[in-house]
């Protein structure tokens, strides 16, 4: 179970992305969130076999780290959308390299 609280963040920039990224899921939810912003129920279907829970949590994560914002709609039904602050947008380009090593790796014999 993950550390809800982040007491503190490691000094180290690639132990911090790390912390900030942790498991496959949080890095995918950045990819889906760099088309735009996005529902709950749309992550959620562009995602699929990932929880509702842990969904909500890389959310909150992501929101208490000022990578995502989190805009509630006063409509009926309410709307609730998630997009990437500047500072998420920013790892764009972190993820097309990622991306980029990854495909450049062969696949085994």
């Amino acid at each position: 179970m993950e550390n809800m609280t982040d007491p503190c963040l490691p000094e180290c920039g690639v132990a911090r992305f790390l912390t900030l990224l942790n498991g496959p899921w949080a890095t995918l939810i950045v990819r889906e969130l760099l088309h735009g912003p996005h529902r709950f129920t749309e992550l959620r279907a562009a995602l699929p076999g990932i929880s509702p829970h842990t969904l909500t949590s890389r959310l909150r994560q992501f929101e208490r780290h000022g990578i995502v914002t989190r805009t509630t709609y006063a409509e009926i039904p309410p709307r609730v959308e998630y997009a990437l602050t500047p500072l998420g947008a920013g790892l764009r380009d972190v993820l097309e390299a990622m991306g980029k090593w990854a495909m450049e790796v062969p696949d085994p014999a």
